[in-house]
């Protein structure tokens, strides 16, 4: 992914967890690698291993972030606007069931959250559109979804 594009909300949540990383996250995968150490023979040590194994993946997620919040958009959620634009919540009955979306960027999407990505089928399909929009979009497995716009909460 080329362009990040994140709501204020979804950057500071990421310079949050960056802040962490990088302070507590770290010291504390430090204390374990010390004291795995104390052990003896690191070669058959799968406390250190174990640690090691964290230390590798927190650094990643470190220079992700980082890679994220140089390369990131940020945008204002679209409160005023009676279209839904990245940021904004939109209530809508979909396939007979009604929801609620939050529509970010691919970087903060979590559907369990509600908050979905706006390159996703639902989220490309809900850009632009405004409240009784009936609208469709072909899902992951190519099942069409219908949806209809209730509200955009404010």
């Amino acid at each position: 992914m080329d362009n990040y594009i994140l709501t204020e909300e979804g950057k500071e949540k990421l310079e949050e967890e960056l802040r962490y990383l990088e302070t507590e996250k770290r010291a504390e995968i430090g204390e374990r690698i010390k004291v795995a150490r104390e052990f003896g023979d690191i070669s058959e040590n799968s406390e250190y291993d174990d640690a090691k194994n964290e230390q590798a993946q927190v650094e990643a997620r470190i220079v992700e972030i980082n890679r994220i919040l140089s390369e990131a958009t940020v945008v204002s959620a679209g409160k005023n606007s009676n279209r839904v634009n990245i940021g904004s919540t939109v209530q809508v009955e979909m396939n007979g069931r009604e929801r609620t979306f939050t529509i970010v960027g691919a970087a903060e999407s979590n559907v369990a959250e509600g908050k979905i990505s706006n390159e996703s089928p639902v989220g490309a399909a809900l850009l632009g559109a405004q409240k009784g929009d009936n609208l469709m979009a072909v899902g992951p497995t190519g099942r069409d979804i219908t949806l209809k716009v209730i509200a955009l909460v404010k």
